[in-house]
């Protein structure tokens, strides 16, 4: 029966890293989900402290990653309207795949930008932070996954 956790906890751990630059997977909970199957092994490999802290990490990892692009047009200079452009952009782009989930944030908070103060330079600052503000998300998320990928392949020796 090892095998086969195993087996599904690689599966759930190429997905979360998988996840990690596609949007419609949520990458550090599969990757969590993967260090949890572990556990269902005949010897546990991680103790329940350590379980408890990855768990708050991913739920923290999870929120910032859609927080972070709003942060970041705010602090490029956007007001409330691209910000509230780049949270449209973001729900909308999801729908369009992984390409809309990069573009999404960009073009609603330029757009939220430049209707409200109509003035093209400060849009497109507010929508080069919104486009920042994922790539961090982005990264974050990948390091996150990245560490609880090698606490899983130490477990296995």
């Amino acid at each position: 029966m090892d095998v086969f956790w195993l087996i599904i906890g690689i599966l759930l751990l190429l997905a979360g890293l998988v996840g990690c630059l596609l949007p419609l997977l949520p990458g550090p909970p599969l990757t969590y989900a993967g260090l949890l199957v572990l556990q269902l092994r005949e010897v546990s490999p991680f103790s329940t402290k350590f379980l408890l802290i990855w768990a708050a990490i991913v739920v923290v990892v999870t929120v910032l990653d859609y927080v972070i692009p709003i942060y970041g047009t705010k602090k490029f200079g956007g007001s409330n309207a691209g910000v509230w452009g780049c949270t449209i952009g973001l729900v909308a782009g999801f729908w369009l795949g992984p390409f809309g989930i990069i573009i999404g944030p960009f073009i609603g908070a330029y757009i939220g930008e430049w209707m409200s103060m109509g003035n093209p330079d400060k849009a497109l600052r507010a929508a080069i932070g919104s486009f920042l503000g994922f790539l961090t998300g982005t990264l974050l998320k990948l390091v996150v996954c990245g560490i609880m990928t090698y606490y899983f392949i130490v477990s296995l020796w």
